[in-house]
């Protein structure tokens, strides 16, 4: 764990130390199980932007796959009777392809990240409100999905299913992230593009892998979301997930830059995040303000990693002038 996650740490038991004794009901069963569960569904999103930040690129569309691919999977399982182990990989092969054809604009065609995944963002939402016609996807009046519910809502020994999924993906991914050549590959490449690829390395095969990485994440996310939902407005549902996705990795270490963050540092920008937001309906604050208070936090978050670079910049130059000093009072 770097200085940078034990310090997240820290804030985190600080925080939630001064809301649970502000109110008490922080630390009620219910209360940790229901965080715990937000947790675990924001997190796997997070995962996935944390893939893509970290090669200097941006996912703006992961609200709207969320909604368009979760009105899928209710489609198909509630409306069309398709068996949800079938249902369920087809939906992750579809937000695969959503990544793939994200990456493939981005690294053929040389479009810029931002427009690539805000046309998605605009796209999928108008897609998903075309196929239910303005109207609500769920579930008929006691209609039920046993196994796929224990799977996605359920608790095992008194923890969310959904947090228990949020703890293995993790696992998985920061063995692939920072075990694994792949790993140093997509830093290679948030550090410095030109130079990874004269070093040898294929940089577009790897940026697209982050992108399907990503889309795959979200497509889990969007089978979590729509199971704990159990109905959806494609106008409305999955809003805003991308900022929270985003704000949880900048919180947990990763530059917007790109070639900077751990997976550690994630989960616990995303725990931070919920934290906060538990905080503001513990405390009776208006639920008006959770995007302000959302929007602080990234706030912060960028001016905390944009300072810190600079720091850092100044440390290495002081300590490489202190060397040549030295060096040349010994000759």
């Amino acid at each position: 764990m770097s200085k940078k996650d034990l310090g997240l740490l820290i804030l985190i038991l600080v925080v939630g130390a001064v809301v649970a004794i502000i109110n008490p009901r922080f630390l009620l069963p219910i209360n940790l199980a229901n965080t715990s569960n937000l947790i675990g569904l924001f997190g796997i999103l997070a995962i996935g932007q944390a893939f893509v930040i970290i090669t200097g690129g941006i996912e703006l569309s992961v609200g709207s796959v969320v909604a368009l691919l979760g009105v899928l999977f209710i489609d198909f399982i509630a409306t069309r009777g398709m068996a949800w182990p079938v249902a369920l990989p087809l939906i992750l092969i579809l937000g695969g392809m959503i990544g793939l054809a994200h990456g493939w604009l981005i690294t053929r065609l040389k479009l810029q990240p931002f427009v690539v995944t805000l046309c998605g963002l605009l796209i999928y939402r108008g897609v998903a409100r075309f196929y239910t016609a303005d109207g609500t996807a769920g579930f008929a009046f006691g209609q039920n999905f046993p196994e796929l519910e224990f799977l996605t809502a359920g608790r095992s020994w008194g923890v969310p299913n959904s947090f228990i999924a949020l703890i293995v993906i993790a696992i998985v991914m920061w063995v692939v992230l920072h075990r694994s050549v792949f790993g140093r590959y997509l830093y290679a490449i948030g550090k410095n593009e030109e130079a990874a690829k004269y070093s040898g390395i294929r940089t577009g095969r790897v940026v697209m892998a982050a992108y399907v990485i990503c889309g795959v994440l979200t497509a889990l996310s969007a089978i979590y979301f729509a199971m704990y939902t159990r109905s959806i407005s494609p106008a409305s549902h999955g809003q805003f997930y991308e900022l929270y996705a985003i704000a949880a990795a900048v919180l947990g270490g990763f530059s917007l830059r790109g070639g900077e963050g751990s997976l550690i540092g994630v989960i616990l920008g995303t725990v931070l995040l919920q934290e906060l937001q538990n905080l503001v309906n513990l405390l009776g604050i208006p639920s008006s303000l959770n995007f302000a208070v959302m929007g602080g936090v990234i706030l912060i978050g960028v001016l905390v990693d944009q300072q810190w670079g600079v720091f850092r910049e100044r440390r290495l130059m002081l300590e490489a002038t202190r060397k040549g000093a030295a060096g040349a009072a010994a000759e």
